[in-house]
């Protein structure tokens, strides 16, 4: 395989071709070519978090998979999931608890609870904790963050109509 060919990913739901190589970080790819940049750079070791994102609605750390390790998989982003008029449900629990200080953690923040509501809708304090243990931030937020993981619940339901 021509570590260079077109590579097909989807993302955000579109369809993107490019020839990049294969073996390029998905995170530098996202933000450099696709211009997203809700996935930050944070440690580059796949530790922090500020790089998650969706592969195959699966929480996945950007900054360690080879991009040619995912084609045609779909990768989702924070910009993958609402827009400023109509934010998905976990954006608008974080925006109504105020879960953020510098934000640079929000993006993995809500990316994971996107992931954890996906497994259990009405997680408990601990499954919260434990989803989230492994985004690290360092500005205090998390009674904030917790709480925006518990609206974002309640969001969710009464967004499927099963509150």
């Amino acid at each position: 395989m021509n570590a260079t060919a077109p590579l097909q990913l989807i993302v955000n739901g579109r369809a993107e071709s490019l020839a990049v190589p294969h073996d390029a970080p998905l995170l530098n790819i996202l933000r450099n070519d696709l211009g997203l940049n809700g996935p930050k750079y944070g440690c580059g070791f796949g530790e922090c978090g500020a790089c998650t994102v969706l592969v195959d609605g699966i929480e996945a750390r950007a900054c360690v998979i080879p991009v040619g390790g995912i084609k045609g998989r779909h990768i989702t982003t924070l910009e993958g999931l609402g827009t400023l008029a109509a934010p998905h449900p976990v954006q608008q629990a974080f925006i109504e608890c105020q879960a953020a200080q510098c934000g640079y953690c929000l993006n993995g923040m809500i990316v994971s609870t996107v992931a954890l509501l996906k497994r259990w809708p009405r997680p408990t304090e601990s499954q919260a904790r434990a989803a989230l243990a492994h985004n690290l931030c360092r500005c205090g937020a998390h009674l904030e963050i917790l709480q925006a993981v518990q609206r974002a619940a309640e969001l969710t339901a009464a967004a499927s109509g099963s509150a």
